[in-house]
């Protein structure tokens, strides 16, 4: 079982824009059966964590779409926030230790993705609890926004692959 923090990134190390969009992202070009693409990622986990700015982005991206992850959800806010019918989302507030048991109860052996943002990484690693990191860095730059990880961290390449104009890279976190 293993924590990984699997997204997208401009070339300029954003994962959103300032205000938390992901469009620039869905215009890019990417096999969904090529390397390192989200299906067959997706296919061993069994939780999620994503903080409050990722998952309203996904509600309204849904629009009226069934929520698409079968996966409890962790979300972190302090916000008062909706539950899409038939999802299974838990709000958890504080350090990301507590809720990474309940986390790891839940996936029942399988492993446990930080959807995002960079921050929640961030701190799943400051706590020890991250293990690898997937990158598709997309052939863009955004100037400004949402960085890959706002502090300092180490990792070991473990693969590396292109997936059309994706250079996608997986690490392991050193710390």
């Amino acid at each position: 079982m293993a924590t990984h923090f699997y997204t997208a990134s401009s070339l300029d190390g954003f994962i959103a824009t300032a205000d938390h969009s992901l469009e620039w992202l869905l215009s890019q070009d990417f096999d969904q059966d090529g390397p390192m693409a989200y299906p067959a990622f997706v296919e061993g986990i069994g939780a999620l964590a994503m903080g409050a700015s990722t998952y309203e982005w996904l509600l309204r991206a849904q629009g009226e779409e069934p929520w698409p992850y079968t996966q409890p959800t962790w979300v972190f806010t302090h916000r008062e926030l909706a539950v899409p019918s038939g999802a299974d989302v838990r709000f958890v507030r504080g350090d990301v230790s507590d809720a990474h048991a309940a986390m790891r109860l839940a996936a029942g052996g399988d492993d446990i993705w930080v959807v995002g943002g960079g921050d929640l990484a961030g701190q799943f690693a400051d706590a020890g609890l991250l293990d690898e990191v997937w990158i598709q860095f997309a052939p863009v730059t955004l100037g400004a926004g949402a960085p890959l990880f706002p502090r300092a961290l180490e990792f070991e390449l473990l693969d590396v692959a292109r997936n059309r104009g994706f250079l996608c890279g997986h690490y392991r976190v050193v710390k």
